[in-house]
């Protein structure tokens, strides 16, 4: 059965991040997802971890400057050294803090540069990371993003994910299938889910529009939540939005969504 996660870097934001550990057990949660934990030394972190029985089940390589407009470098052929180095502190992080796979952006693509050199740097990229995460019997996850709000984004579909995968050939690499980007680009969600649930590794739930909690827009959640269940996905479900107001005042979703499940995590 889908077991859920809080997402630290969009939820329990009026606090620190090392302070959101806390947040997230009290607020009943036992597993949690980050986008960058680097803004804290991993024992720092691990030992959050540890003090509020927490499990943290994913995060993302190294993306580039952040405040600086990056969303990811991985497409980018004049930033393969520093992907590559991010890969080695992406893997660190995950050994100390008992990660089992760590998300790839894409990022935007650098003006001027064809399709062919943004997909096979991406591709390259891919390979050295799927073959240093194997190493470390880590999952590798690819996150397609949509235009709408990351305008360039490379990777903006999951058809072209997939495709992206399939020329990769590494059994260690998934796609990180996120509903509202998928929503926003694509649509066709349950068939979408069904038809490439084993090449998805990890699933991540905001509504649309607003990217708040879901139940607050037009994406039927509680159909969402029992056809994963049906067609058999047992991996994480991140919960990954911007809360309408206080977090804890908006998960009325999870508590349903758990009784629908019939589980507590």
């Amino acid at each position: 059965m889908p077991r859920f996660a809080a997402n630290l870097s969009m939820l329990f934001t009026e606090v620190p991040f090392l302070e959101r550990f806390e947040r997230a057990a009290r607020a009943g949660f036992l597993s949690v997802e980050v986008q960058f934990p680097y803004e804290a030394p991993a024992a720092v972190v691990r030992d959050r971890l540890v003090s509020n029985r927490l499990r943290m089940v994913l995060h993302n390589l190294p993306a580039g400057d952040w405040a600086a407009g990056d969303r990811g470098i991985a497409c980018d052929p004049a930033r393969v050294e520093e992907f590559r180095a991010g890969v080695a502190k992406a893997i660190e992080y995950a050994t100390v803090l008992g990660v089992p796979q760590l998300n790839c952006l894409a990022g935007k693509a650098p003006a001027r540069l064809d399709e062919a050199t943004l997909r096979a740097t991406f591709v390259s990229n891919l390979r050295f990371a799927a073959a240093a995460l194997r190493a470390s019997g880590l999952k590798l996850l690819i996150e397609p993003i949509n235009n709408y709000d990351i305008p360039g984004f490379w990777l903006n579909n999951t058809a072209k994910a997939i495709s992206v995968l399939d020329e990769l050939g590494a059994d260690n690499a998934f796609v990180q299938y996120d509903i509202y980007h998928a929503q926003r680009y694509e649509g066709e969600l349950a068939a979408t889910l069904a038809k490439h649930l084993p090449r998805i590794g990890h699933v991540q739930v905001a509504d649309n529009p607003g990217r708040n909690e879901p139940g607050t827009g037009e994406i039927n959640y509680a159909f969402l939540f029992a056809h994963l269940q049906r067609i058999g996905y047992e991996g994480f479900i991140g919960a990954e939005y911007k809360p309408a107001g206080r977090t804890e005042d908006g998960l009325g979703w999870l508590e349903q969504a758990r009784r629908q499940m019939g589980r507590a995590d």
